[in-house]
């Protein structure tokens, strides 16, 4: 189920008729500007409907009064990711994509492991959203018409709640770190977050939770080689096979396995008030404990405390740390389940774009409570002014009188009518 928070927001201010706010779900890759919003022109491409090619040309699209491009494609024939990343090499500052079928929004995940996919995923820096259908066509309809252009504002301002001076986030995860591309993503943002997620913790200023995805075995087929070979607690908690072969160096109940010392080594230090210590684990872990080295899932931590949270693998028990995982899996509040790894979530909210150090920090910042924002919320990363370049940061069309401009972090693009952007 798609979360509330990660479907807001697209307002259409032009054309007059079609004012009104809709829903658009969030892309899980590129870069939401968390805590603010983008004014931009709606364009329609003349060919290339679904932009699943390069666009010809050098920024080939010509948006009227000269504000950002907000480009509209049709779903359908390639990845979500790849749109986004031929938009972007087009000079759109977002894309749209239209729903092809009535249905409820769905979050546009990047795709799995490919050769197609290679190489671009991570380039994707502009913000994207998957609009209805019905929606889609009403643009298209009142660009056809050329009377006037489109512009529309994605509001991201509010998708993230921020309702105190703390931040609460989780990072849904798995410790098998020979899965592909997301693999490795999850673990350079583990390392690269580390700094930032420890200063925010040992300040008090956030309070950070790892949890891991298990699923249990159909009671009839714990007896057969797959669950025993992929589950602990006689079938209870279960994770896929890393080299999908049963007879390969590890198993699924290895990944299990370390899945439950994680989350102990940040139980017991969260105990000592302490919880950062798992950051060092896991940076740790990923160097000296990788399966290319074989030496996964190692136990070069014998703290007795870590063990007797563990229990035993073998008994025929619920776990009481992996059955409360199976629990919190399962949406809650405005949170939906969790069913893509890995997965943010900031203030009971999913996370939607790039697990990258700096995107990741500006949503967490957009997470506090205005004016409350601790020190690192202010570096020079986050903190930007651009109406102090480019022509005070504003796009204009002196014939059509309008104006749009970006002013810092958790500020809004303006967009005004008949006067000069306000700073």
């Amino acid at each position: 189920m798609l979360d509330s928070w990660s479907k807001r927001r697209v307002s259409v201010y032009s054309p007059l008729e079609l004012r009104s706010k809709r829903d658009g779900a969030i892309g899980n890759f590129g870069v939401p500007v968390y805590g603010g919003s983008m004014v931009g022109s709606v364009v329609y491409p003349d060919k290339g409907f679904s932009g699943c090619n390069p666009f010809d040309g050098d920024k080939p699209f010509k948006p009227k009064f000269r504000l950002p491009v907000i480009l509209l494609l049709d779903r359908g024939d390639c990845y979500f990711a790849k749109k986004v990343w031929n938009g972007q090499q087009a000079g759109a500052a977002a894309v749209l994509v239209a729903d092809s079928v009535n249905e409820p929004l769905i979050t546009m995940d990047s795709p799995e492991e490919s050769s197609d996919a290679d190489g671009y995923i991570e380039k994707i820096e502009i913000p994207s959203a998957l609009i209805a259908r019905a929606f889609g066509e009403s643009l298209k309809a009142a660009l056809k018409k050329g009377d006037e252009g489109v512009v529309i504002k994605l509001d991201w301002s509010e998708s993230m709640p921020h309702p105190d001076e703390r931040v609460e986030y989780e990072l849904w995860t798995n410790s098998n770190d020979e899965c592909g591309i997301r693999c490795d993503e999850q673990m350079n943002f583990v390392k690269d977050f580390k700094g930032h997620a420890q200063i925010l913790e040992k300040g008090g200023f956030a309070q950070f939770t790892p949890h891991y995805i298990t699923w249990y075995c159909p009671r009839p087929f714990i007896l057969s080689s797959q669950c025993k070979s992929q589950c602990i607690n006689h079938g209870r908690y279960c994770a896929p096979d890393p080299e999908q072969d049963f007879g390969a160096v590890y198993q699924g109940k290895d990944v299990v396995y370390e899945n439950l010392r994680q989350l102990c080594v940040h139980r017991v230090n969260n105990e000592k008030n302490r919880s950062w210590i798992w950051w060092d684990y896991m940076t740790d872990f990923h160097i000296r404990c990788s399966m290319k080295q074989k030496r996964y899932s190692k136990e070069y931590l014998p703290i007795e405390k870590i063990k007797t949270c563990m229990g035993n693998p073998e008994a025929d028990v619920e776990n009481e740390v992996l059955k409360l995982e199976q629990e919190l899996q399962v949406g809650r509040g405005s949170r939906g389940d969790v069913t893509i790894l890995p997965t943010l979530v900031i203030n009971n909210v999913q996370y939607r774009g790039k697990l990258e150090r700096t995107a990741v920090l500006k949503a967490v910042c957009a997470g506090y409570k205005e004016t409350t924002e601790p020190r690192i919320c202010l570096s020079a990363d986050l903190e930007t002014n651009e109406c102090l370049e480019k022509n005070g940061g504003c796009w204009q069309d002196t014939n059509a009188n309008v104006t749009a401009c970006k002013d810092t972090f958790r500020e809004e693009f303006a967009v005004s009518f008949g006067k000069w952007c306000a700073v």
